[in-house]
């Protein structure tokens, strides 16, 4: 098997030769998912959260025909001023022609699994992942997220699916693929923006250790893939579901509309929602995804004690 075009910087070389705890982090959240200079604010926040946990944060994106895992502060404000249009939004399928062009890409959650497992990185914290698109019936319109979390054996934290999904059909597609999804601390499954999504969660555990142990007893075990951890939003920052299912849906209409398809969807329904709320939205998903990179640190600290 041929070396892959992977570029640890030597930060991250080192946490993982001495085994200290990594957390990965996206890149797309940076891209696609807030403006400039909102998302290279977040970036730094996101970093700066894992450090103060004592673990070391690996930002993953692709740039000049690498696979870049860990950025230096000047790369991730390269990427974070680059035009929308100009990065690939990279998943599985996108991967291997970024890096063969040399055009700029930017990880999803199943990228960013790949790219973290090839790196020797256990653990990668999120806002929200991907599922089942409303009117997948028709559509077919499916994210590889799941497929990725069955097959490569990282552990996800997010603030459960996100809330413009079908998260019924979302949670049974992970149960046919063996997805184990974990709620933390709480028996309901959470939907992003808001603690309870009125789902019942498949299994709980309530602190960082079991997770990491869970964790390892999948390695025992030989199983495939990873699991989700699914971390509610802070009370705090939660949009309760009366007042975003409304906004959620007028968005997803408009979507419609505009024959908005594909990888287009989440961006625009992402823009919208933002515009919708008065830009709380966006303040909900930077606390989010800040909450989540403390409990991934945490359990990178759990793993690497283990």
């Amino acid at each position: 098997m041929t070396t892959p075009p992977l570029d640890p910087s030597p930060e991250i070389a080192a946490a993982l030769a001495e085994r200290r705890p990594v957390v990965a982090l996206e890149s797309t959240i940076v891209t696609h998912g807030m403006p400039w200079p909102q998302n290279l604010e977040m970036a730094r926040s996101v970093e700066a959260t894992i450090r103060e946990e004592g673990a070391t944060p690996a930002t993953i994106a692709v740039m000049d025909g690498r696979i870049h895992v860990g950025l230096t502060d000047a790369q991730l404000e390269r990427l974070a001023r680059l035009p929308q249009a100009e990065v690939m939004k990279l998943s599985r399928a996108d991967l291997a022609v970024a890096l063969a062009t040399g055009r700029p890409g930017a990880t999803t959650v199943a990228a960013t699994m790949i790219c973290a497992h090839l790196a020797g990185i256990e653990v990668f914290a999120t806002g929200g992942i991907g599922g089942v698109h409303r009117g997948a019936e028709t559509s077919l319109d499916v994210s590889a997220d799941l497929h990725e979390l069955a097959r490569t054996p990282v552990t996800v934290i997010a603030a459960g699916a996100k809330a413009i999904l079908d998260l019924p059909k979302t949670l049974e597609t992970l149960e046919t693929l063996g997805v184990p999804v974990i709620a933390v601390g709480q028996d309901a499954f959470p939907a992003f923006w808001s603690r309870d999504s009125g789902l019942a969660a498949p299994l709980r555990l309530d602190t960082a250790e079991e997770i990491a142990a869970a964790h390892r007893m999948r390695r025992r075990l030989g199983l495939a893939g990873g699991q989700l951890v699914a971390n509610p939003i802070p009370p705090e920052a939660e949009i309760a579901p009366a007042e975003i299912d409304p906004i959620v849906a007028r968005a997803l209409s408009e979507a419609e509309v505009q024959g908005v398809v594909r990888k287009d969807v989440t961006p625009f329904l992402l823009q919208r929602i933002f515009e919708l709320t008065g830009g709380r939205s966006l303040d909900s998903n930077v606390a989010l995804v800040l909450h989540n990179a403390r409990l991934g640190a945490r359990i990178a600290r759990a793993l690497a004690a283990g």
